[in-house]
């Protein structure tokens, strides 16, 4: 099983997708990691020889953020966002939508589900109606 960058990457796919396993690589630096250690794309990760699988988690160790400290780094812009006190920040901060979408319909994915708000008030003798405790101490 090859190992990189702390990921164990899936045997059956090609080198060139199972390298997307690993957070912060895309199609295009898979790629990029790729022709820099001389690896076919096309290859399967367990037709992976032990020096290629050397060759391409040094490349991506030496030249590229990926997993922890890339998650670290985007935890420390949005932190840092906060704390100055930015637009930005806020929005992060009330969990809402942070590049200008607009939040009257959508923004279910920032927003989490509907809840429904009702008036609160009740009216006294509606049938099925809970009774407030003002209303019970009046009768």
């Amino acid at each position: 099983m090859a190992r990189v960058a702390g990921i164990d990457l899936p045997k059956a796919k090609r080198v060139d997708i199972a390298l997307r396993y690993i957070f912060g690589i895309g199609p295009v630096l898979s790629m990029a990691v790729l022709t820099d250690a001389n690896v076919e794309p096309s290859k399967r990760v367990k037709d992976l020889t032990e020096e290629e699988v050397n060759r391409i988690n040094s490349i991506i160790s030496k030249n590229y953020k990926v997993e922890g400290d890339l998650r670290r780094d985007i935890q420390a812009n949005i932190r840092r966002l906060i704390d100055i006190g930015s637009y930005r920040g806020f929005r992060h901060r009330r969990n809402l939508p942070v590049r200008g979408q607009r939040t009257k319909t959508n923004a279910r994915t920032r927003r989490g589900r509907r809840k429904t708000v009702g008036s609160g008030r009740i009216i006294a003798g509606e049938k099925g109606a809970k009774a407030t405790p003002a209303a019970t101490e009046e009768k």
